[in-house]
């Protein structure tokens, strides 16, 4: 059985594991409490109010997802193969944005159009 991961970004730090192929996890990831709809919509929703967080003032939410054996641990680096699907805003939102606006879904090999 697989863990599902929901791992708070920012265009930067996509830009980033773009670049290296890999992802660094924080403290601030996100694990569904089950594989139903709601839980993995909940656990997308707080990655992506970490991710505004990480922006702290205006920028795009982006979220990837990955499928793991086991919930990882602050520290641990998880490869582009392992991600199964990105969340993203289409474009750059203010800081005051609703923060319950849904994020788009894009494929991992859509990562370059987002960048």
């Amino acid at each position: 059985m697989s863990t599902r991961v929901y791992l708070p970004l920012t265009a930067a730090l996509l830009a980033d594991l773009h670049a290296t192929g890999e992802v660094t996890v924080t403290d601030d990831f996100v694990v569904a409490e089950d594989d139903s709809e709601d839980g993995e919509y909940a656990a997308l929703m707080t990655a992506a109010d970490a991710s505004t967080a990480l922006l702290a003032g205006a920028g795009r939410r982006v979220v990837v997802v990955a499928e793991l054996e086991k919930e990882p641990e602050p520290g641990w680096t998880i490869p582009l193969k392992r991600l199964v699907a990105v969340h993203a805003d289409p474009e750059d939102r203010p800081a005051d944005a609703d923060p319950d606006e849904d994020l788009g879904w894009y494929g991992v090999q859509e990562i370059p159009q987002l960048l």
